[in-house]
C-alpha cells in the first residue's frame, strides 16, 4: 500500500468518526429533552403523589364532607380530650318515658266471678292494686267543611247577602294544616314532593297530586314574604352577622345559597353568583355598623363593615392539614395550640386585656417568623393571615363576637341535605320557595319556638289563589 493510499484509508476513518460524533450528538440532544421531559413529568406525578399522601377533606381544610372520598377514615374532632368517660355525666339530668296525670281514656280490669268457685262479685268492694298506660296515635281522617252561603230581604228594602271567610276563595281547597303539614315536611324533614303525595294518602286519606303539592308550596311561599322580609331586617338591624354559602344546582345549572345570620335570625337567599354582587342584592344596606364573621372568602372583605372575624375552625383545619403533611416544621402546631389557648379562654370566660394582648403578640410574632420557601401553601396561608391579621381574635375583645362561623354552616348545610335527598330543584321558584319557608323555620328554632306551629301560623295568614 503506497502513502496515496493510506492517506485516503485514513481521511474515510476521519469522516466516520466525525459521523459517527454527529450521530452521538444528536443521541445525546435528543436523550436530554427526554430527561428534561421526564424530569417535569417526575416533579407533576410527586406533586400529585403528595395530596394522596396527605389529602385534603373535611376534617383538614375547607372542603364539605360531601365531597370527601368513600372509606375514608372517621373525621377527626378538633376537640382536645376531656378525660372524661363517654355518655351522661354526673348530674345530668335524664329523661324517660312518664305517666300522664290526665288520661283520655281509662280502662278498668276487674273479675266479675270467682276465678276459682265461681261466686258472682259484682257485691264486692274491688281496691285498687295497679295502672298502666299505653299512649297511641288515634286514627287521623280529614274533616271537611263545607261553608254554605245565605241571602235575607230586609223589609227595609235592602239586600243581605252573606259572604265566604277570608281566604276561601275556590270551590274547593286544603285548608291551612294540610298547608303547614306540606311545607314542614318538604323544607323542615326534606321529603320529596312524591314521598309527600304518598305520605298524604297513606296517613291521612288525602289525594294530593305532585302539582298539587307544589302549589300549596308556592301558596305558603306568597303568604311568608312578608315573614321573610321582617327576618331580613331582623339581620340588617343586628350587631354580629354571620355569613356563608353554598352551591345549589337549579335544573342543572348551579347557583349559590347564601345565609346572613345573628342569634335571633337565620335569612337564606339564591343568587346566580358568589361574587360580592350577590352580598349586595340580598342586603344592600350593607355591613357598616356590624361585624361580619365568616371564613377567608374574599367577596366578604369587599364589603365595607366595621370588622371582622375568621372562623377559627376554618383556621384550625387547615393548620391541621400543614401539621400532617408537614411533621417537621412545628409552626402550624404552635399556631394551633394559640387558637386552642384562646378558644379556652373565651369558653371559661377568663380573657381579660392582659391575656388578649399576650395571645395577639405572640401572634404577631409568629406572623413574623420565616418560613421555609419551600413549603409554598404554608407560606401564602401565612401571607394571608398578615393581611387579616386584625380579624384573627377580634373575640377575644369583644364577648358578641362568636369565635367561628358555625351558625352560619348549619344554616346553609340544609340545602346540601335537601339536594342529597331529592337531587336537585327544578326550577329557580322552587329553591326561593326552599329558601323563603326554610328561613322562617330556622329563625322560629333559634327563638326555641315548634318549627311546626311556625308553618302554621304562617298558614293562617290570608292569601290569594
Amino acid at each position: 500500500m503506497n502513502q496515496e493510499q493510506k492517506i485516503k484509508e485514513l481521511y474515510g476513518v476521519v469522516f466516520r468518526l466525525i459521523n459517527e460524533l454527529e450521530d452521538l450528538k444528536r443521541n445525546l440532544s435528543q436523550l436530554s429533552q427526554e430527561n428534561t421531559s421526564l424530569s417535569q413529568e417526575n416533579l407533576i406525578l410527586r406533586q400529585e403523589l403528595e395530596k394522596y399522601r396527605t389529602p385534603k377533606n373535611s376534617g383538614n381544610s375547607h372542603k364539605p364532607p360531601s365531597s370527601d372520598l368513600p372509606k375514608q377514615h372517621k373525621t377527626q374532632s378538633l376537640r382536645e380530650p376531656s378525660g372524661k368517660k363517654p355518655g351522661g355525666q354526673p348530674g345530668h339530668e335524664g329523661t324517660t318515658l312518664k305517666m300522664s296525670g290526665t288520661p283520655d281514656v281509662v280502662v278498668n280490669h276487674q273479675h266479675n266471678f270467682c276465678t276459682c268457685c265461681g261466686e258472682d262479685l259484682s257485691g264486692y268492694q274491688h281496691r285498687f292494686i295497679g295502672r298502666r298506660q299505653v299512649i297511641d296515635i288515634p286514627e287521623i281522617k280529614p274533616t271537611v267543611t263545607e261553608h254554605h252561603l245565605f241571602e235575607v230581604h230586609c223589609r227595609c228594602g235592602h239586600h243581605n247577602r252573606a259572604s265566604f271567610p277570608e281566604g276561601i276563595v275556590a270551590p274547593v281547597s286544603y285548608g291551612p294544616n294540610v298547608q303547614s303539614l306540606v311545607s314542614y315536611l318538604s323544607v323542615r324533614q326534606y321529603l320529596p314532593v312524591e314521598r309527600i303525595t304518598e305520605l298524604l294518602s297513606s296517613l291521612f286519606q288525602l289525594s294530593l297530586s305532585t302539582g298539587g303539592v307544589c302549589y300549596l308550596l308556592e301558596k305558603m311561599k306568597q303568604k311568608a314574604l312578608p315573614v321573610y322580609e321582617t327576618i331580613r331586617q331582623m339581620v340588617v338591624n343586628g350587631k354580629i352577622t354571620g355569613a356563608d354559602e353554598t352551591g345549589v344546582n337549579i335544573n342543572g345549572k348551579n347557583h349559590w345559597g347564601w345565609t346572613f345570620q345573628n342569634p335571633g335570625a337565620t335569612f337564606i337567599a339564591i343568587h346566580k353568583s358568589r361574587g360580592a354582587k350577590a352580598i349586595s342584592d340580598i342586603m344592600p344596606e350593607g355591613f357598616d355598623n356590624k361585624t361580619l364573621v365568616t371564613d377567608c372568602w374574599a367577596s366578604y372583605f369587599k364589603e365595607s363593615s366595621a370588622s371582622h372575624q375568621l372562623c377559627t375552625s376554618h383556621l384550625l383545619r387547615e393548620l391541621k392539614f400543614f401539621t400532617q403533611k408537614y411533621p417537621d416544621n412545628d409552626w402550624a402546631p404552635r399556631f394551633s395550640k394559640l387558637i386552642i389557648q384562646a378558644l379556652q379562654l373565651r369558653k371559661e370566660n377568663q380573657v381579660s386585656q392582659k391575656k388578649s394582648e399576650e395571645i395577639n403578640q405572640t401572634f404577631m410574632q409568629l406572623l413574623k417568623e420565616p418560613i421555609n420557601q419551600s413549603i409554598k401553601e404554608l407560606v401564602t396561608f401565612q401571607k394571608r393571615l398578615v393581611k387579616y391579621s386584625g380579624y384573627v381574635f377580634a373575640f377575644l375583645d369583644n364577648p358578641d363576637i362568636p369565635p367561628d362561623n358555625n351558625s352560619s354552616e348549619r344554616a346553609i348545610r340544609n340545602f346540601k341535605v335537601k339536594l342529597k335527598v331529592s337531587n336537585f330543584f327544578k326550577s329557580k321558584t322552587g329553591s326561593d320557595t326552599y329558601a323563603i319557608i326554610r328561613s322562617v323555620i330556622d329563625t322560629a328554632v333559634k327563638n326555641n319556638q315548634n318549627p311546626f306551629l311556625a308553618t302554621q301560623l304562617i298558614a293562617i295568614l290570608p292569601g290569594t289563589e
